[in-house]
């Protein structure tokens, strides 16, 4: 499972390699690992139907008690099968649509790491680890979306997609680590098997809203939906695997992977039905209302995915069997018509459906191919599409919650797919034959073995649902529902409740395809005056303001003035320590002065003249002898105070320090008042301020002792461990030896330094 998890990011090295080797071969050399992980993880069938989930284990820093564990059931499986399946037939088709492109290289590798990514998110049985693959995901889905980086609205548009899925990352991190503390436990595996009551917890509410709000941004729930149509901007394989098999479907397995453990509460599942019901209607909406096909496709998702947020809100076991069926009918039926949006594109030299017309003839392949994927979109037998539409229907009538509202939304969502469904399968192929910027002609063999094998796939799944049913569709259903479920899949139940509504979509949504050029500028106006009010101008707006607060903390506080750097870390860093101690610990001032001496007073005092002296005098040669006097009365200090070694050190680096800052002025220029009175008199309040609270905060530490002092230690064994009777010389030499060692490493290194400047300048003055 390690390997299988890893050898994406292996094959991903050494793909630049192939591909100088293979040639135009190359996705199909590629596609040979996803086919193989395929081919594993069918092997693990028998294993999760019979034990219900397998962890694996791998050590990684067994002396840290860290290892790589990996939860391998139902629900985990069904994503790994999908990404690598159709990870498969993208490779060929990539191979085949990008031929000849320059940097088609780096697209597989980048490809092959997003890959990757999404199977060790699916597979990672730890919180952590799963994170760590999440923002691989967006990292890589970046790159993809960007692929085109001479382009600047594909950069643009990349930018976007990243900005919006980190931001729900960092949100998702919170929940994580919130999800850790009330379970207890990082390790998926140990979570779902807890009998613990999550949702009584004090931080479930907290929890929940940091999980939702990753899951949100990452699967395009709105109002978080605008990002994805605008990561068309990817190369058409990309689209094709970002929408059918990972990225905004990672939020989806989130969702259903925790569904077993936070669905208990209401926030859960009242959330995720309100939230799915407005992204089902939202993404149906725009989907009939736009031209590009690749838009419409991708509209069509966000409809898909706030479908499956719906069901897995509603929680009840007919509806999680809906979830995985719609599940995998969306995978098969969106990876199979983006890639023949892709070839539409490549063959015709335009995307925009209004001029497309009588492909079938052209394209009479990639016309059926493409007809009986529309049929799975629109959900019409006998493909797999219609088995999931009827059970999203039926179990949306017997929801506990909201069980009209969430039909009419169905319904009425699925009115304008049956409508998109028309103008992906029905427009392009039929009618009047259109002028196209190209001649069109029938796609190549690999940019169509990949539609046509997921199509045929969704037709044998509805024809024989007991297939998918009897291999692992029951098991994953069990993992999403947190027990055993006992599911029953056919393609004909009768004339019953959903197959009346389903028909009835049928009916209008092919009068609104009838009608769809009257009324599409109409839907595009409001579309596009509804725009400057919506959540991606909302986006645009905050990503304005926080360039212009960045402009101002440029102008105003990263303006390159060190003085104003130095004052600022002085200030807040003070100020906080301040309000800590005065919040914290209170200021009590207990002095006993009757021990002290005359001539302790002197030193005192004298270390006040020195620091007085030093910042008022406009002699740069007296401020440095006062510093000077400085250092010399802290010597004095330890001297007095039976600290000898620490007196004599004192006195050699302030006596070097003089000596070197005495050469140095000789080099420097005159003083340049450069500052205003009032900025002066600022500048010493501030550094008033800072010796206050540090003196405040010294005394205060006097009387704290959180453990036993180390002094007794060293005075002890200084003599039987160390052989020396000096304290100090033994600490340095044998109790801290390394890092005394390492001391005197930076400073020759240092010296070094210093000696090869000074090299460098006589040899440069000798030259002539």
């Amino acid at each position: 499972m390690l390997l299988a998890v890893l050898s994406g990011f292996l094959l991903a090295i050494v793909a630049p390699a192939l591909h100088r080797i293979s040639g135009r071969y190359i996705g199909w050399v590629l596609a040979i690992l996803p086919a193989s992980l395929t081919v594993y993880f069918a092997s693990l069938i028998p294993d999760v139907r019979a034990n219900g989930s397998l962890v694996l284990e791998y050590a990684w820093m067994p002396g840290l008690d860290i290892s790589l564990n990996f939860l391998v059931d139902g629900l985990s499986l069904v994503f790994a099968l999908l990404i690598s399946g159709i990870g498969t037939f993208i490779l060929i088709y990539a191979g085949a649509y990008l031929a000849g492109h320059k940097y088609l290289a780096r697209f597989f590798v980048i490809m092959l790491s997003f890959m990757a990514s999404m199977l060790g998110l699916v597979l990672s049985d730890n919180l952590i680890t799963l994170f760590v693959f999440w923002e691989l995901t967006s990292i890589t889905s970046y790159m993809l979306i960007g692929f085109n980086h001479e382009d600047m609205e594909a950069r643009k548009c990349a930018l976007q997609g990243l900005f919006v899925t980190v931001a729900g990352g960092l949100a998702l991190m919170a929940g994580l680590v919130l999800l850790a503390i009330m379970s207890g436990s990082y390790s998926l595996s140990e979570i779902l098997a807890s009998d613990m009551a999550l949702h009584e917890h004090a931080f479930y509410t907290a929890a929940v809203i940091c999980i939702l709000a990753g899951t949100f941004t990452k699967s395009a729930q709105v109002p978080f939906h605008f990002w994805l149509p605008n990561a068309m901007a990817a190369p058409t394989p990309v689209s094709a695997f970002l929408h059918s098999a990972t990225m905004v479907k990672a939020g989806i397995y989130l969702m259903a992977r925790l569904n077993p453990s936070l669905g208990e509460g209401e926030l859960w599942s009242q959330a995720l039905m309100l939230f799915g019901a407005a992204t089902m209607f939202t993404g149906a909406y725009l989907a009939f209302s736009s031209t590009g096909i690749k838009k419409v496709l991708a509209y069509s998702t966000i409809m898909a995915l706030g479908t499956l947020t719906i069901l897995i809100g509603v929680g009840t076991e007919l509806a999680l069997t809906a979830f995985i069926c719609f599940l995998v009918a969306h995978s098969l039926y969106k990876g199979a018509l983006f890639m023949i949006a892709g070839a539409l594109d490549h063959e015709t030299g335009t995307k925009d459906i209004s001029r497309m017309g009588g492909l079938r003839k052209s394209m009479p392949a990639t016309a059926v191919i493409a007809c009986l994927a529309a049929l799975s979109l629109a959900g019409l037998p006998p493909v797999f599409g219609f088995i999931a539409k009827e059970l999203l229907l039926e179990s949306l009538l017997e929801a506990p919650f909201w069980s009209v509202g969430l039909t009419v939304a169905a319904v009425a969502s699925a009115v304008l797919i049956v409508g998109v469904a028309g103008l992906v399968a029905i427009k392009p192929f039929f009618g009047s034959t259109a002028n196209t910027p190209k001649t069109p002609h029938e796609a190549p063999f690999g940019m169509l073995v990949g539609p046509g094998v997921l199509s045929l796939i969704a037709l044998l799944f509805g024809l024989a649902p007991f297939l998918p049913e009897g291999a692992l569709l029951q098991t994953a259903v069990g993992s999403v529902n947190g027990s055993p479920v006992e599911t029953h899949l056919a393609l004909w139940h009768g004339v019953n409740v959903p197959l009346v509504l389903s028909m009835g979509s049928l009916a209008l949504g092919l009068s609104l395809l009838a009608g769809w050029r009257r009324i599409q500028p109409t839907l595009y106006a409001i579309n596009t005056s509804g725009a400057r009010f919506g959540p991606e101008a909302g986006y645009f707006r905050l990503m304005e303001g926080i360039t212009i607060v960045a402009a101002w903390q440029t102008r105003v506080l990263q303006n390159g003035v060190l003085g104003l750097y130095l004052l600022l870390l002085v200030a807040v860093t003070f100020g906080l320590t301040g309000y800590t101690l005065l919040t914290k610990q209170g200021i009590t001032l207990a002095l006993d002065l009757t021990d002290s001496h005359f001539y302790e007073w002197g030193i005192a005092l004298l270390l006040l003249a020195a620091a007085v002296f030093a910042s008022a005098t406009h002699s740069r040669l007296g401020s440095v002898a006062s510093m000077g006097v400085l250092g010399f009365g802290v010597a004095l200090t330890f001297i007095l105070f039976s600290a000898p070694d620490l007196g004599i050190t004192q006195l050699l680096v302030e006596t070097l320090t003089v000596i070197l800052l005495v050469l140095v002025l000789f080099k420097l220029p005159e003083f340049v008042n450069l500052s205003s009175p009032f900025e002066r008199y600022r500048d010493l309040a501030v550094a008033a301020f800072a010796g206050i609270v540090m003196t405040l905060l010294i005394l205060a530490s006097l009387d704290v002792q959180y453990f036993e002092t180390i002094s007794s230690y060293y005075v002890e064994n200084s003599g039987p461990l160390g052989h020396g009777r000096n304290i100090v010389n033994v600490i340095l030499v044998d109790f801290r030896a390394l890092d005394t060692l390492g001391e005197i490493f930076v400073l020759s290194l240092a010296a070094l330094g210093v000696l090869s400047m000074i090299k460098l300048k006589a040899e440069d003055q000798h030259k002539p």
